[in-house]
């Protein structure tokens, strides 16, 4: 397994994190399903069989048994894995059970340290931004637990560009935590991140970590043009929670995975990853499994590389127009030393240079 970088931190993950938004028993089923705590402890042993060792949960998956059946699975063992976990969604009733105020942080990672059965957090993110707490009361009541040594690393989770700024500068001004790391929504039907976010952290030094990657299901290689979706799959009860996407784009991509998927003699979900793995900031990419089968074939996203050219043909079936003012800034940048930010103007202006106004 390769290990990456933590943003302008000295720490290294995993290139894959496991997820485990589906930790939670049958009873609770919804319209994804569940992984029973059995289930869970066979997936996390092959996990760290294969070098995956950080695991990523949060107070509201499963009411809570997320972290449960992760602090059961790994009794014993808490020094051979890096537990990544998140607070801010609602995990209960009433106004004082979400949100980043002090009340709520400081009873959510005290439960979380609980349910875990740790003394502390490598990686605690925040799940979402609060306007209606102050970005300094949040960032000291998360320096508290720092020095507590309750938590190691601080990042956010679906930030906007402007919000993730405003707590980095806090940070700098009153000597407090600063985020190391995003966690986003990034896959080949879904590139908005690359507009605002990603080249926020090339600048800042804050790494990606990408939930959803194969697309809240779509690349997983069972969408295939002109066929009707699996019967039985969960691509039928997921679409409420899916960002639209047109069909046209969405085989567009399809059929390019496929065309590569083909070269390299890998899945098409496999090939999804290795894409995501090449992007700037990525650090690591949270991968979801219901099964030892689906958790093998994730696995088997790294180790190998795609080529430039494939990249490229992956990057052109994927890429959309870009919303202002990142088409003007992509086509007349003034960057003398450009980072290494998805930039070419090619693919959304054939004649970029030679229009006038």
């Amino acid at each position: 397994m390769e290990y990456r970088k933590l943003g302008a931190s000295g720490m290294f993950v995993p290139a894959l994190t496991l997820g485990t938004a589906t930790f939670y028993p049958p009873e609770m089923n919804d319209r994804t399903g569940t992984t029973d705590a059995a289930q869970s402890r066979r997936i996390i042993d092959v996990c760290l069989d294969h070098g995956l060792t950080m695991f990523d949960s949060a107070t509201s998956y499963g009411r809570g048994h997320s972290e449960l059946f992760l602090g059961e699975a790994i009794k014993g063992r808490r020094d051979k894995v890096i537990i990544s976990t998140k607070a801010g969604m609602p995990s209960g009733e009433g106004p004082m059970r979400i949100g980043l105020s002090r009340q709520n942080l400081t009873t959510a990672i005290e439960t979380s340290l609980t349910r875990l059965h740790t003394d502390y957090i490598d990686v605690f993110q925040l799940h979402c931004f609060d306007s209606l707490t102050p970005v300094e009361e949040t960032l000291s009541t998360l320096d508290d637990f720092v020095r507590q040594g309750k938590i190691r690393y601080v990042g956010v989770s679906n930030f906007a560009g402007w919000q993730l700024m405003k707590s980095l500068a806090v940070a700098e001004r009153h000597n407090l935590p600063r985020y190391v790391i995003q966690q986003v929504y990034y896959s080949l039907i879904g590139r908005d991140f690359e507009l605002d976010l990603m080249p926020l952290g090339v600048d800042q030094g804050v790494s990606a970590a990408i939930w959803s990657p194969l697309g809240w299901g779509r690349l997983t290689g069972k969408l295939r043009r002109g066929q009707p979706v699996p019967e039985g799959s969960r691509l039928l009860k997921t679409q409420a929670d899916a960002p639209p996407i047109d069909p046209e784009r969405l085989f567009k991509v399809i059929d390019c995975l496929e065309r590569v998927a083909a070269q390299v003699g890998k899945s098409i979900p496999q090939v999804a990853l290795n894409w995501l793995l090449q992007r700037p900031t990525v650090a690591t990419v949270i991968i979801g499994a219901r099964n030892e089968k689906q958790l093998l074939d994730n696995l088997g996203a790294v180790g190998w590389s795609l080529s430039r050219e494939q990249v490229a043909m992956l990057d052109a079936a994927s890429t959309v127009y870009p919303l202002y003012p990142q088409w003007h800034q992509r086509r007349y940048t003034l960057d003398r030393n450009p980072s290494p930010v998805p930039t070419d103007v090619r693919d959304w202006f054939p004649q970029a240079g030679q229009d006038t106004y």
